[in-house]
């Protein structure tokens, strides 16, 4: 039999406050994250559907932080992650050679699946969803493949991203950053050093939203694309934090002590 310790909420709760910002962002835009929530202009009532998606963000985002709801909160904002997962799946049909329609795929597939950790994390342990947590969260590997593939695929555009005032210059660290991205893929596909390279992951997109998002914003902040590349990066770093939770928790699981009675033998 199996015994875990405690759980770190961390990951959890950075994925509710992410949900919240996506809905703070969309209720005061009256949009979606553009161009992340792939929703075209043509969609017959657009506005609505963006202001309520972005309600139902905030309310399961909300909905993370009490007990008795957190497994719905997580539930809602995989189902809805995965709309928009789907929406550039068709897209991916429609122009296969395009890459950066499976880049975007796989962004946002990184947060279904981070919700997806969450939902299964916080199952009951005789729930059927309880023993999933390691194939779904190992699946994150695939999506950390595509990250790296890009930082290559669009080298010299995704250069520009990097502040120039880091040394020792932009076209290093986007084929550095690239190589984490997949060294951090298969260590988690793997297995080997998996806890340590989710962990580091986590931190690299942290730092591409304290170094690249938020200067972005405060040199624009009235560019909604701005608002709305901040959120995504941070849910997307909290679905990273989740997924090391997870890969850091299933790697402390300890077997519980078999005691043993003693026999006693009659003459």
């Amino acid at each position: 039999m199996i015994s875990r310790k405690p759980q770190s909420q961390f990951g959890l709760w950075s994925f509710g406050l992410a949900a919240i910002l996506l809905g703070v962002v969309g209720l005061a835009w009256g949009d979606f994250a553009t161009n992340w929530q792939r929703v075209q202009p043509g969609v017959p009532f657009r506005e609505a559907l963006a202001y309520l998606v972005a309600a139902c963000e905030l309310l399961s985002g909300l909905a993370i932080f009490w007990r008795r709801t957190a497994q719905a909160g997580a539930f809602f904002l995989t189902t809805l992650f995965a709309v928009f997962a789907l929406l550039w799946l068709i897209q991916m049909f429609t122009s296969p050679l395009v890459y950066d329609n499976w880049g975007n795929f796989f962004e946002e597939s990184s947060l279904v699946i981070g919700g997806a950790v969450a939902f299964t994390r916080l199952a009951p342990p005789d729930s059927r969803w309880a023993g999933k947590t390691a194939p779904i969260s190992r699946l994150y590997g695939i999506c950390a493949i595509s990250f790296g593939a890009e930082h290559f695929i669009y080298f010299t555009g995704a250069a520009t991203w990097v502040p120039a005032w880091i040394p020792p210059g932009q076209k290093f660290w986007i084929a550095a950053t690239g190589t984490f991205f997949l060294m951090a893929a298969a260590a988690i596909l793997s297995g080997v050093m998996a806890p340590l390279a989710s962990l580091l992951l986590t931190v690299m997109i942290c730092g591409f939203e304290i170094l690249v998002w938020v200067p972005k914003l405060l040199a624009a902040p009235h560019d909604h694309f701005n608002w709305a590349g901040n959120a995504i990066c941070i849910a997307m770093g909290a679905a990273a934090w989740v997924v090391s939770d997870s890969i850091s928790e299933l790697g402390k699981t300890v077997p519980e002590p078999v005691v043993v009675h003693p026999v006693t033998v009659k003459s």
